[in-house]
């Protein structure tokens, strides 16, 4: 159920940062033929559960026998007119899908999330339902709202370490998880610290995000989202998990609506209380759940692998490991933009989400193959990001490929892109830079397996699947 990404041997044009042109959009439906990408050969059945588990081995090596786009065969989906899925990978044919997002929407309704996070999320509305939730929720992850995260998110970092085992090999990425959980319960619903207290809603809602967190790299978790894959409401386990999730959500919800000082209050549950449409009208108890659950599953989980990836990479080359902390030890001398640097290569070399789908509504050009109207086109960040061709040796961890480099609009896309670009980026950007700054200058560590560790595919993201094994060998006060 684990992968790595290995090096791939696909030819590639020797052009430094900039793919070559490749013709993409929207295609004129006057009956010209299709030309389809090439299939992968396999039984559809077993392409779909790779696809689930053993995603990256299986798109690499679609590329390499293939090219840039393919399909691969699945089981036929009611509302799809064939039943191959489209990967594509360029620059071009990526720009296409995001500045058109009328005639290329999100494909939400085949998003494994949506059974989870429910019809109302940001996440799986589309159209105009989609953006009045995103102008709801926007100003909470903006400007002088992260701001006033920063402190708590030092502060949750600072006692989280300290409690780290010295000598002693643990898995990073659960550590990770408790910071950005404490950060998520504290700046979502108000909680002081981050930890609720014993017998309140806001406590069991964060001992269930851990259990289901937990659940979903077993065995027993990986079969229920097959169980639900392709379904609107959710099913068998995971249907009882959320029942019970939802009893302490909606008693959460139900507190915050009974509070005096409502008003007084910034943490985002209180803001989308108070925040109103264009038309006057509050957002339902329905629509809340839903986006509770996508901002707390999502902004918890993704960050957290994102802090675990950069230290599975940093250990396994530790040139760039002791530059990090050389740079933020350095306390007198100016920024270099290495911290950042290794952010942004982290999240290219490995996206946490590792696909973003949309459905085309016209026949689509992708350089020399046209689809036809109402396919699944899936951009693999994974594939686009190891271009050689825009990125230079790209299987090794170089966070000087972006030294003073801004990263591209089309090329460098861990939190999508167009209408969909992810909401909680910029608290995400700086809750990372917050916890690695504290954590190099803290801490000095050590992998106790010098092997990378490969990828585990978890519901929509990638995972380490050792969970980022570390030993700290000092600590500072």
């Amino acid at each position: 159920m684990s992968a790595t990404i290995e090096q791939d041997t696909t030819p590639a044009p020797r052009l430094i940062g900039e793919a070559p042109p490749s013709p993409s959009g929207p295609a004129p439906e006057d009956g010209a033929p299709l030309n389809l990408p090439p299939a992968l050969d396999g039984s559809r059945a077993l392409t779909a559960v790779r696809v689930s588990v053993r995603q990256i081995p299986l798109l690499f090596r679609a590329r390499r026998e293939l090219g840039d786009t393919f399909a691969l065969r699945v089981p036929e989906r009611p509302r799809n007119s064939d039943e191959r899925i489209y990967f594509l990978s360029h620059p071009d044919h990526v720009k296409s899908l995001f500045t058109n997002p009328d005639l290329a929407p999100s494909a939400t309704s085949d998003s494994p999330l949506r059974p989870i996070v429910g019809p109302n999320s940001v996440l799986t509305t589309i159209g105009p339902a989609h953006m009045r939730q995103r102008k709801l929720l926007l100003p909470p992850f903006h400007g002088e709202a992260v701001e006033r995260y920063t402190q708590m998110i030092a502060d949750v970092a600072e006692r989280e370490i300290g409690a780290w085992p010295l000598h002693e090999p643990f898995a990073l990425g659960p550590r990770m998880q408790s910071i950005t959980l404490d950060v998520i319960m504290a700046g979502i619903f108000g909680v002081p610290d981050g930890r609720p207290a014993p017998g309140t809603p806001e406590h069991g809602l964060r001992r269930m995000i851990l259990r289901l967190s937990w659940l979903t790299a077993t065995p027993v978790g990986m079969a229920a989202e097959l169980m639900n894959a392709g379904r609107a409401e959710p099913v068998g386990l995971t249907k009882r998990l959320l029942a019970r999730l939802d009893r302490y959500l909606y008693a959460t919800i139900a507190a915050a609506r009974a509070r005096d000082d409502a008003q007084e209050r910034t943490d985002i549950l209180s803001l989308l209380l108070a925040a109103r449409d264009e038309d006057g009208r509050p957002m339902s108890d329905a629509e809340l759940r839903d986006e509770l659950l996508t901002l707390v599953l999502a902004g918890h989980e993704t960050t957290a692998n994102s802090l675990a990836w950069t230290f599975e990479r940093l250990l396994r080359n530790p040139a760039a490991y002791d530059r990090l902390r050389e740079s933020v030890r350095a306390q007198e001398a100016e920024d270099d933009g290495w911290l950042e640097a290794t952010i942004h290569e982290t999240m290219r070399n490995r996206p946490v989400v590792p696909i973003i789908g949309r459905r085309v509504q016209v026949p689509w050009q992708l350089g020399e193959h046209r689809v036809p109207a109402k396919s699944l086109t899936l951009v693999s960040i994974a594939l686009l990001h190891h271009r050689e061709d825009v990125y230079p040796d790209p299987f090794n961890f170089r966070p000087e490929r972006f030294l003073g480099v801004r990263p591209g609009t089309y090329t460098w896309i861990p939190f999508g892109g167009g209408i969909r670009r992810c909401l909680g980026a910029t608290l995400a950007m700086a809750e990372q830079r917050v916890v690695l700054r504290a954590i190099a200058r803290r801490t000095d560590m050590v992998a106790p397996d010098p092997r990378p560790e490969r990828v585990l595919n978890r519901n929509v993201t990638m995972i380490p699947a050792r969970g980022a094994r570390v030993l700290v060998t000092s600590r500072q006060p």
